[in-house]
């Protein structure tokens, strides 16, 4: 559908129930799905249980300062149409783009390289420090940015055969041999074939296969081998006050779109009624009535623990997901104020000096990553030198931080749910806080005026992720054709007007928002 959903498409709703839609769930995808269902003409409810809506895509106030609870560098939210179509600007979101986007380094030595948004200033920097890469980088990008193209044009339509063959056909198959090929091979052996170093082969693996909490050597991993050309064909950005700006945009055009948002509410029950969905029980044991009800959480959640009385239909459904294991959490988060820029070594050797505000991948070899792999599901412990993504917002946006003072944010991988002992008492965040001074120099640990750790324990316990993990689609468009759990990709259910959205469903995870406008999309289109 490119049609964007108005007033006139949904048909009157009837009397019979207190809202037409309700939305579970408001994270960035349940506000965007939330928003074009109340555009499209339907009474929309969000109910979220946490006391603001945003998720781990928001931001919060600590320490006198304003932190992002994940990354808060944007790019594929960016591709999709909801900025414009939800008018996300006339509600203050204002976005700062970032080039260089990223600075690529390894544990292994070496200078930095700057990835910027432009591909001749890219190899120009790689040719300073990596001349002969500079070949490979080349051959890379002719073969990963048609597919980049591809996958972000896919991603902003619900995966249907007949629309991402008229898509191919539009691009005259450009991208589609390597996401064939690709998507059959480990991301490590893509990298190999174009570089030798690891300051070339690694960062991308990291911001890639790292973050989806795999090893790169795993088979079917190879599209995570992308992440470099994800920046030459979009532009990275931040939102001006940090990343929870678009939950807070999102709000604003839900609730003006004459959408109602509950927070503070947690679901206990999904009901059904016969064939269909009868609408929600919350906890203090009211039931709201709905004659649609998307869930934009754990689909586990949803149909383990929620779903009451499904009809028979619904059965395979509930088999196959009690069947799937449910994984644990794997990323950690530092966040930190300080009273100096931090200059990382390798990023001075380079001659970047003047960068600091893009983000920094320090990047283990491929062997490490795949034995860090190894120890988290083996007995839950962490490298000695984990993949790190830091970076310090407040260079370009001083709103972040108190007059003097910077924001530091470092992601720390694999750091494992499971750590013997557990996380409270742990010495291992100060170690990697210590670490990363390492790369800056002795007069890093005098700047830090305060830290804190969220790891896998607390996204849990403060942003409802079970074992501190979200649930992500894996795999690109293709995957999503001949996906096994086809309520992933479909976004509706066997149980008539239950949907789901969310990062579970395609196109996947990160600050993306195309999940929430397809299941919107689908169930408009359904109930014209």
């Amino acid at each position: 559908m490119s049609a964007t959903p108005t007033s006139s498409t949904v048909q009157a709703s009837t009397a019979t129930h207190d809202f037409d839609a309700i939305v579970v769930g408001g994270g960035h995808n349940g506000l965007v799905c939330a928003a074009y269902l109340a555009r499209g003409g339907m009474r929309t409810l969000l109910i979220e249980a946490r006391a603001d809506v945003g998720g781990t895509a928001t931001s919060e106030v600590w320490s006198n300062a304003t932190v992002n609870i994940c990354n808060c560098d944007h790019l594929t939210f960016r591709t999709t149409p909801v900025i414009d179509e939800l008018r996300l600007a006339d509600h203050g979101l204002r976005y700062l783009n970032l080039d260089p986007a990223g600075l690529n380094m390894a544990w292994s030595g070496g200078p930095a390289w700057a990835a910027y948004h432009s591909v001749e200033r890219t190899v120009e920097s790689i040719g300073r420090s990596y001349p002969h890469e500079v070949d490979g980088y080349r051959r890379y990008l002719k073969a990963a940015m048609p597919a980049v193209r591809m996958v972000l044009d896919a991603a902003n339509d619900p995966p249907r055969f007949r629309s991402l063959t008229r898509k191919v056909a539009a691009r005259r198959g450009r991208g589609l041999s390597t996401l064939f090929r690709w998507s059959r091979r480990s991301s490590a052996d893509v990298m190999r074939e174009f570089f030798t170093t690891d300051a070339l082969q690694a960062p991308g693996l990291v911001v890639g296969p790292m973050v989806w909490g795999i090893s790169p050597e795993l088979k079917g991993s190879g599209l995570g081998a992308l992440s470099y050309a994800m920046r030459h064909v979009a532009t990275v950005g931040r939102p001006v006050g940090g990343s929870g700006e678009v939950p807070r945009t999102l709000r604003a055009a839900f609730e003006a779109a004459g959408g109602t948002v509950r927070v503070g509410t947690k679901v206990q029950a999904i009901t059904c009624e016969g064939p269909a969905v009868r609408g929600v029980t919350l906890d203090d044991g009211a039931e709201v009535t709905a004659g649609v009800v998307v869930s934009a959480c754990n689909p586990h959640e949803t149909f383990l623990h929620w779903l009451r009385n499904p009809p028979p239909q619904a059965k395979n459904l509930v088999d196959r997901w009690r069947a799937v294991p449910h994984a644990d959490g794997y990323e950690s988060k530092i966040d930190a104020v300080l009273n100096k820029v931090p200059r990382l070594r390798p990023v001075v050797e380079a001659g970047l000096d003047d960068d600091l505000a893009a983000s920094a991948v320090i990047a283990p070899s491929i062997a490490d990553m795949h034995r860090g792999f190894e120890m988290m599901n083996r007995d839950g412990t962490v490298l000695d030198q984990p993949g790190f993504i830091a970076n310090v917002p407040s260079v370009d946006d001083p709103s972040l931080a108190p007059a003097g003072q910077h924001v530091l944010s470092l992601e720390a991988l694999f750091t494992p749910y499971a750590f013997p002992g557990g996380w409270a008492s742990s010495p291992e965040p100060k170690r990697w806080l210590d670490l990363y001074g390492e790369m800056v120099g002795p007069e890093f640990a005098s700047s830090v005026v305060d830290w804190r750790a969220m790891t896998p324990d607390r996204y849990e316990r403060e942003f409802h992720l079970p074992h501190g993990h979200a649930t992500s689609f894996a795999g690109g468009p293709l995957a999503a054709l001949r996906n096994d759990d086809p309520e992933l990709t479909r976004y509706e259910t066997p149980v008539k007007g239950l949907y789901l959205t969310g990062a579970a469903t395609f196109p996947g995870a990160g600050v993306w928002g195309a999940s929430g406008r397809n299941a919107a999309l689908v169930v408009l289109e359904q109930r014209s």
